[in-house]
């Protein structure tokens, strides 16, 4: 099933008719059961994005439609529609396992706005991470470590901030104007050698005899952090 695939459990021809044509209107695609048995068959073996649930189903009503769904599929985002208002019956869907409850006659765009927040409330949460890597080096942005393999590097601040930009432009060739620029807040050249002393103090906490060189030299151009071997 795609992204956008929406079962629809609805017995009403009219009422499936009117949301199916909708939806795929907005982009979504549209699977239709007539009865709450064969909706809760295609709900546990298909991958929908979500479920539109009626409540009055012959065969299985929805909230023994929406029970079974949450045994197989516990996240699955549901909407339960039902031509009851009243707030028991809402309460019972919730009890049931529904994410959310709409009342026929329900105005479309109410019901698109209802299905895209279920949508979006039910994407998973990327979990950011803040660790630069390079090959077998590992570079922790917030606690500031540095390991190389299962090797902790000890860095200074101004090697830390060195280590950290090449990273972040890994595979990248860095002038020294840059490097200057952005480390050391210079914007002119001074003529200084201060980043080739702070490379030299890097290769000799990072590239270690028993590692693969990292750190390259472009003779005119300036460095790089890549993992490829490099003859430079």
């Amino acid at each position: 099933m795609g992204q956008n695939s929406i079962l629809l459990v609805e017995d009403e021809p009219k009422m499936s008719v009117y949301v199916k044509m909708g939806l795929e209107e907005s982009n979504y695609h549209i699977d239709v059961a007539m009865d709450g048995k064969a909706g809760a068959q295609m709900a546990v073996e298909n991958n929908y994005s979500a479920i539109i649930l009626d409540i009055s189903l012959p065969k299985l009503n929805g909230y023994e439609v929406c029970r079974i769904i949450r045994q197989h599929k516990p996240k699955m985002p549901i909407l339960m529609l039902s031509a009851h208002n009243k707030i028991e019956d809402k309460l019972a869907g919730f009890d049931t396992g529904t994410d959310d409850y709409l009342a026929k006659p329900f105005d479309f765009s109410e019901l698109l706005a209802r299905l895209k927040s279920l949508l979006i409330r039910s994407e998973p949460i990327t979990e950011q991470t803040n660790i630069l890597k390079v090959g077998d080096l590992e570079i922790n942005m917030d606690s500031k470590e540095v390991k190389r393999g299962t090797m902790r590097v000890e860095l200074t601040a101004k090697e830390f901030n060195l280590l950290q930009y090449l990273a972040q432009h890994k595979n990248k060739v860095v002038s020294r104007h840059e490097l200057l620029e952005k480390i050391w807040g210079i914007n002119f050249d001074t003529g200084t050698n201060v980043i080739d002393v702070y490379i030299n103090f890097l290769r000799k906490k990072i590239d270690l005899p028993a590692y693969s060189k990292l750190i390259h030299t472009y003779v005119g151009m300036g460095y790089i952090l890549k993992e490829a071997p490099d003859a430079n």
